[in-house]
């Protein structure tokens, strides 16, 4: 069925329908994905919140897993991109391809037109292809030659990337870092969680060799993931919470809002898109609460994730030893919360 001939307004859908499918989903992540309860959650919070998530961790731990596993979950196209130093823009765009029968040129679409996009290790690629993203992801469109081509409604890039292993790897630059709306660092699981992770592989083995399959819950249509979002846009949000959300932004910028100790650490503050993305995470945090309000516990509990991959810090920081979760986390002792 075609995008514009849903009704977004369907009153078939009822909020706890919504709210079912998204515990149907979560549950089901959670027994794919196991020991990495804030990877989980996090990946509702970009789903709901309209955003792309950069994900980074060691080897093993579970992310393009994740990203397949709610790609499951999801109506929407799928494509994995294993991201190389030898891949090229028209790649991930597409290529006017020569048709001899025609005598024309006819647009073949890239990797980039489908709705959830899994960018493998996107640090490996060189600077051209990471370009050939910034528009997909800030304008939900693409252009090759003379021709701008829109991107499905539905549109995710999540990528990973290892911290580990550097040789042969291209930093990401601060204008695509921006886009993204959360970056994760995960870490190793604890005792218990290996555990369990032995038992879901070899189950999943023995499964395998069964030619059995464990299907997940009931696709969330896009419809309805678009009424889930109205209603995260919808929650209330007081003045004074608001106000917050901009002062903790604004106290990145070295902007006065900082005592000296701590407006000398930061070079570079985050942009007015962390004051959207803060706005948006906190609110599809409290609704995956079963709140229809947002507190400041929702800021402080998604800030990290919204802003350390938008800061510089200065180079005094770093001789200190002090990273961007070091410096977020004072930032937010400072800053009065309502």
């Amino acid at each position: 069925m075609n995008d514009i001939q849903r009704n977004p307004n369907d009153i078939s859908i009822t909020p706890l329908d919504l709210r079912n499918a998204i515990d149907s989903i979560s549950a089901w992540l959670r027994l794919m994905i196991i020991g990495q309860p804030v990877l989980v959650e996090r990946l509702l919070i970009g789903l709901l919140a309209d955003g792309h998530l950069l994900v980074e961790g060691a080897p093993g731990l579970a992310k393009t897993r994740a990203v397949r596993a709610l790609a499951d979950c999801v109506e929407g196209e799928f494509h994995r991109i294993q991201f190389t130093p030898d891949l090229l823009p028209a790649d991930l765009t597409g290529t006017e391809v020569y048709r001899p029968e025609t005598g024309t040129f006819e647009f073949q679409r890239g990797p980039l037109f489908h709705s959830i996009l899994l960018a493998d290790e996107i640090n490996r690629a060189p600077a051209k292809v990471q370009s050939a993203l910034l528009e997909s992801m800030a304008e939900r469109q693409i252009t090759v030659g003379r021709h701008s081509y829109p991107l499905p409604d539905l549109f995710l890039v999540m990528a990973t990337q290892n911290p580990i292993e550097q040789e042969g790897t291209y930093p990401l630059p601060e204008a695509q870092l921006d886009r993204f709306l959360l970056q994760l660092n995960i870490g190793y699981p604890d005792f218990e969680s290996e555990q369990n992770i032995l038992k879901l592989a070899r189950l999943e083995a023995s499964d395998a060799l069964d030619h059995k399959a464990v299907n997940p819950p009931p696709m969330l249509t896009r419809e309805q993931l678009f009424s889930i979002r109205r209603k995260v846009l919808g929650l209330y949000m007081s003045s004074e919470v608001e106000n917050y959300i901009v002062r903790v932004v604004l106290a990145t910028r070295r902007s006065g809002y900082l005592p000296d100790d701590l407006e000398r650490m930061i070079e570079y503050g985050a942009s007015p898109r962390a004051t959207i993305a803060l706005d948006r995470c906190a609110r599809a945090h409290a609704w995956l609460r079963g709140r229809d309000f947002v507190t400041p516990e929702d800021i402080q509990r998604l800030a990290p994730d919204v802003l350390r991959h938008r800061l510089v810090l200065s180079y005094e920081a770093e001789a200190d030893g002090i990273d961007a979760d070091q410096f977020i986390g004072e930032l937010l002792s400072r800053v009065a919360a309502p």
